[in-house]
C-alpha cells in the first residue's frame, strides 16, 4: 500500500486480523460500512486441485472468514505446495473444522459419526484447560472423516442442517483462484477446471 500509494479498506475475518490492521495503521473496516468486498485473500488448510474446494478453520475463524468470502468479488487463497491435493483428507489429517453452540456439541458429535463415521473431536485450548472457544463464543468440532470418495456439498448441506452447527470449514465453489508458492520463492496460479460433485 505504501510503495504503490493505495487506498484499501481492510475488513479482518478475526480478532488477530484486526489487531494488524490497526498495529500497521491501515484503514479498518466491517461489513456494516462495506457489505460488498473487492476481493479476499486468505489461506487454507488443504485444497483440492480442479474444484478448489477448501478446508478451512485450522485457525478457527472459519466462520467470519467465511461471512467475509461471501461479501466478496473474488476469493484468492495463498498458500504454499503442501497443502495442494487431489482429494481433501489426502495431507491434513485434523480433520473439517465445524463452528458449533457449546450445548449442543455432544449430539452434534454423535450426529456426525452416526451418519459418516469417523470422529468429531472437541477442540481443546493450546492456552489453558478446556475448549478452545472462537471468537463468536462457540466451540469447534474438528471431524475426522473416513478415506472415502464424498459429495463435499451435500455433506456441508447435511451439516449445516443439525441444529446446533453455526458454520463448516469446507469452502465449496467460492475459490475463485489459489496462488501457490514453493521455497524457491516460485509462484503458480491454479484454476478452478472441474465442478463440485453433486450426488
Amino acid at each position: 500500500m505504501k510503495d504503490e500509494n493505495l487506498s484499501v479498506v481492510c475488513v479482518p475475518t478475526s480478532y488477530q486480523a484486526r489487531q494488524l490492521i490497526i498495529d500497521y495503521k491501515l484503514t479498518l473496516g466491517n461489513l456494516d460500512t462495506n457489505p460488498k468486498i473487492d476481493c479476499t485473500i486468505d489461506g487454507a488448510d488443504e485444497i483440492e486441485v480442479g474444484t478448489l474446494t477448501c478446508i478451512k478453520g485450522g485457525g478457527g475463524c472459519l466462520t467470519q472468514e467465511k461471512i467475509v468470502a461471501s461479501c466478496s468479488e473474488k476469493l484468492i487463497i495463498v498458500a504454499d505446495g503442501a497443502k495442494e491435493v487431489n482429494r481433501l483428507g489426502q495431507k491434513w489429517k485434523k480433520g473439517i473444522p465445524i463452528e458449533v453452540i457449546p450445548m449442543a456439541c455432544k449430539p452434534i458429535q454423535q450426529k456426525i459419526e452416526e451418519k459418516y463415521g469417523g470422529e468429531a473431536v472437541l477442540r481443546m485450548s493450546a492456552d489453558k484447560a478446556g475448549p478452545l472457544v472462537t471468537d463468536n463464543g462457540n466451540f469447534l468440532l474438528d471431524w475426522c472423516f473416513p478415506e472415502t470418495k464424498y459429495c463435499w456439498s451435500s455433506v456441508h448441506y447435511y451439516l449445516k442442517l443439525i441444529p446446533g452447527v453455526v458454520e463448516t470449514g469446507l469452502f465449496i465453489d467460492m475459490t475463485d483462484e489459489c496462488l501457490v508458492g514453493d521455497p524457491q520463492g516460485n509462484v503458480r496460479l491454479l484454476k478452478k477446471t472441474e465442478q463440485t460433485l453433486e450426488l
